[in-house]
């Protein structure tokens, strides 16, 4: 299985996405990668890999490409321009079969608009979505979608969300009726926006193949009673940001107070098994990597603020996405169609639009 790699996402350049590449590489023997980024920057991170990571680097191929998505760019912009990037080549790799999935940590709009031209959608998907895993307290992540694709969403795109979190979280968790809730100001019939409540309705009355649970209020993300939930892009960006500084900072917070007399740090010794399980489980780096859900081919966002330890993770999350066939899943889930082949969109049918 090949990755395609946009090296010149994020905030840390080629050396970040370079060794968190090869990281995922050490990890799982199956997987190739195709670095896409500028010839000389690439050349010489690979000559400077760590003895560690070298022995990957019959693995890993090269794509020079000097163009690059700045950070600020407006998609519209960049679709107009036409000019390859670092970004634009890692999805044709994919658009063209020569990579099974892309990461990049660049500008999360300019992906979303650069995958929908090269790669298309699946058939019965108007807007992708932005998904990925939240730690909670059960034995399961939840999956909070959207997360900023979609900032102005309709009901029945709440309804189209909610499919596609519940299929993702039935193929990737193996749970057979997801718990879906849609996320709201409060638990109360009346309150939320025309919008929510309008969504609310649909859902509550579609008949799907999962437990429809309805409002739920932002606490409940992170309480395991939860599988799917649902907002729109605006919300659910607040929301996950939200969370990461709260983890941070209870994390720093935590280090200080143990730290603050030797009592304390008696006990911080005491208790290290438990406190390292425990900042283990809860590290968001371990859950970096957001999903582009509805593309017809896999797409994995990861967080621009990414070191090469967190990149690593979101290369391994579209290497188990790309391996478990999501997009031909979503496909299937989305359009009730037995062919897999015929519910795909191809790009050219993208690009006709």
């Amino acid at each position: 299985m090949r990755i395609a790699i946009d090296t010149m996402g994020g905030d840390f350049g080629p050396r970040a996405t370079l060794r968190g590449t090869a990281s995922a590489l050490l990890r799982d023997t199956r997987l190739c990668a195709t670095l896409v980024g500028p010839g000389h920057l690439l050349d010489a991170e690979l000559d400077s890999l760590p003895a560690s990571l070298s022995h990957v680097r019959d693995r890993l191929q090269t794509l020079a490409v000097d163009g690059i998505v700045a950070s600020d760019a407006r998609p519209s912009r960049i679709l107009r321009g036409r000019e390859p990037s670092s970004m634009s080549e890692a999805l044709r790799l994919v658009a063209s079969g020569h990579a099974d999935a892309c990461v990049s940590g660049g500008n999360t709009g300019a992906l979303m608009a650069l995958a929908m031209r090269e790669v298309g959608r699946v058939v019965g998907v108007e807007r992708p979505a932005i998904c990925a895993a939240v730690p909670t307290r059960g034995a399961r992540p939840c999956h909070l979608l959207d997360l900023g694709a979609n900032v102005e969403v309709a009901p029945r795109h709440l309804l189209a969300f909610a499919r596609m979190g519940a299929l993702r979280c039935r193929l990737l968790e193996g749970v057979e009726r997801p718990r879906v809730g849609l996320l709201n100001v409060g638990v109360e019939s009346g309150k939320g926006t025309t919008q929510v409540r309008e969504a609310d309705a649909l859902l509550a009355g579609a008949g799907e193949d999962f437990d429809y649970l309805g409002f739920v209020e932002g606490g409940e993300l992170f309480s395991g009673t939860l599988d799917v939930v649902v907002c729109d892009g605006f919300v659910g960006n607040i929301v996950l940001k939200s969370s990461e500084g709260l983890a941070q900072m209870l994390a720093a917070q935590l280090g200080d107070t143990l730290a603050a007399s030797w009592r304390a740090r008696l006990m911080a010794w005491l208790a290290r098994p438990a406190l390292t399980r425990l900042t283990r489980e809860m590290d968001p780096v371990r859950y970096n990597g957001a999903s582009l859900l509805g593309l017809a081919s896999v797409v994995v966002k990861s967080h621009g603020g990414a070191t090469g330890d967190g990149f690593s993770f979101a290369v391994t999350r579209a290497a188990h996405e790309a391996h478990q066939q999501l997009p031909a899943y979503l496909a299937t889930g989305m359009t009730h169609a037995s062919d897999i082949e015929g519910a795909v969109e191809s790009p050219k049918k993208e690009l006709d639009k």
